[in-house]
């Protein structure tokens, strides 16, 4: 099939993706703050930018995942059951050798197996270990006369850092693999202007020439 040009990322995708990341530069900023690593800020002034941004990213989140399951979109994070171990090898060793990328992007299939897997254990695994904690320390309030709160309290803080450092380090993995195209700004370019390059075939180059999505 012809690799041509086409659009995959929606404008909605493209606003969701940097005011997600807008986001959570400011909650690892914060968090970061709340912890004593800087004082930049006040604590008052930190916690309630802190806050402030989770309740934003939750809220996007929110309407993102309508978007998803109503545009049929999620499809593209599903892992796929081969191609993973590939794409592992690829990035430890065959992409300092020079190797091809052992991937193409389809119009169908725009995340390569390792991401969809990443992706999705970035959805559904981590993200509501982030929620949950954050929600649980926000309304301390209203469980802080258990028996168990103080003991708790310490367990959800321990496991929301913790959440919060592994958010970092997928971060940083995100933006090195973002690199990793034809030319370093390849994949940047796509999530800011759309288009990137896929395959297609005859029946969906007549779709997406009728719906201007081809250049």
């Amino acid at each position: 099939m012809p690799m041509l040009r086409a659009k995959i990322f929606s404008r909605f995708e493209r606003f969701w993706h940097w005011s997600q990341a807008a986001l959570m530069f400011v909650l690892i900023f914060t968090g970061f703050g709340l912890h004593g690593v800087h004082g930049l800020f006040r604590f008052g002034d930190m916690f309630t930018a802190h806050v402030i941004a989770a309740m934003a990213l939750l809220l996007l989140w929110i309407f993102a995942v309508f978007w998803h399951l109503t545009t049929g979109q999620w499809r593209h994070y599903l892992p796929a059951r081969h191609g993973i171990g590939a794409m592992i090898r690829f990035h430890a060793y065959g992409i300092f050798k020079g190797e091809p990328h052992p991937y193409r992007k389809t119009w169908r299939r725009k995340h390569n197996p390792l991401q969809a897997l990443a992706y999705l254990a970035f959805k559904v695994l981590l993200s509501p270990v982030l929620w949950i904690t954050g929600l649980a320390l926000l309304f301390y309030n209203l469980w802080k006369n258990e028996p168990w709160a103080v003991e708790g309290y310490g367990l959800v803080a321990t496991i929301h850092t913790a959440a919060a450092f592994l958010l970092v380090v997928f971060l940083i993995g995100h933006v090195y693999l973002t690199t990793t195209g034809k030319t370093v700004g390849d994949q940047l370019r796509a999530m800011i202007t759309g288009y990137d390059e896929v395959e297609v075939d005859p029946a969906e180059i007549v779709a997406l020439e009728r719906d201007r999505k081809l250049r």
